[in-house]
């Protein structure tokens, strides 16, 4: 089968497409043919090996344990495993792939049990695939900030992956969302629901008199100190992309210190977030928002953009065409 590899850590040019061998699923497991898979930071973060613990995981000098990136597909069930008993062959299928990645190839062997479910009826293959990751992540923050109607929440980076979903998730839960990202994005964001934009290449939304029961930094670049002081008594600091030890410190010290809590780890993923996702998409009151796709043979260039991060909600990446 084709498939995308990496044989060493980089920049997106130690991406290959090559041919490797079609796996084969264990008695638990289903085979999936992938229709499409996308890009996101974990991959490129992964390929870099950034941040350096991410060499403890997969090999300290060369990757050892994962040489196929992709986080998140969908696709159909080819063959399943004797035991497999909730799938069958020629379901339609979304997926996380956890730390095991495995998305940039044609074909994907996953447990029954991992966090897969039946694709959204009313989605395509492309939109499907955009959904595990970046919604699974906003859902879980959101819960774990004990999000509640009638609350006052800011999304800073709405107009990413993480971002588009926690704005229309928030808006879901009944809570008044207020939006942070550039000029370019504003309109788009606003469309999702939001009921405040702010465009922090023109305002501060540190500055202003506003109060919030929650701040949601989905890409880890909100200033801290003044967000924490911008949370109404008791509020909720999310922080999806913090990293170092420092920044775990003062979230540490905060949560301990006052009465305002900083998570910066939501837990795990569980399939139940999967299919309240699905649940909601097939409703009509979730959608996943797509920048732009590339080919397998783009990858590279995918990746080169993805890795700049400007990007709008998911990149996609067709694996093989859905007949």
């Amino acid at each position: 089968m084709k498939a995308i590899v990496y044989k060493q850590y980089g920049p997106p040019n130690v991406l290959e497409l090559t041919e490797v061998e079609k796996p084969t699923p264990n008695d638990n497991e289903l085979l999936i043919k992938i229709h499409a898979t996308t890009v996101t930071a974990g991959d490129y973060r992964m390929r870099k090996a950034d941040p350096f613990l991410a060499r403890l995981y997969n090999g300290l000098f060369k990757p050892k344990k994962i040489n196929i990136l992709g986080f998140e597909i969908a696709g159909d069930v080819e063959a399943v495993g004797k035991s497999v008993s909730h799938f069958q062959v020629g379901d339609k299928v979304f997926a996380s792939c956890g730390i095991g990645f495995g998305g940039y190839a044609e074909y994907k062997c996953l447990a029954e049990d991992a966090i897969i479910a039946e694709k959204p009826s009313n989605m395509s293959y492309a939109e499907a695939a955009a959904v595990p990751i970046g919604g699974i992540t906003a859902l879980r923050f959101l819960r774990a900030g004990n999000i509640q109607n009638g609350q006052s929440v800011l999304i800073y980076g709405a107009s990413g992956s993480v971002g588009t979903y926690a704005v229309q998730l928030a808006k879901h839960f009944g809570t008044k969302v207020t939006a942070v990202c550039s000029t370019a994005n504003v309109e788009m964001v606003k469309s999702l629901g939001a009921d405040k934009v702010i465009d922090y290449t023109r305002e501060d939304f540190t500055q202003t008199n506003e109060k919030y029961d929650i701040i949601f930094d989905t890409v880890g670049k909100s200033p801290f100190t003044q967000s924490v002081a911008t949370l109404k008594s008791g509020g909720f600091y999310l922080n999806a992309a913090q990293m170092g030890l420092l920044p775990m410190i003062r979230g540490l010290w905060v949560s301990k210190t006052t009465n305002k809590k900083v998570i910066s780890d939501a837990g795990g993923e569980r399939r139940e977030y999967l299919l309240f996702l699905k649940e909601l998409i097939e409703a009509g009151h979730l959608k996943a928002v797509i920048d732009r796709e590339y080919p397998m043979e783009d990858i590279i260039e995918a990746h080169q953009y993805v890795q700049k991060g400007h990007k709008k909600g998911n990149v996609i990446i067709p694996i093989i065409p859905a007949v």
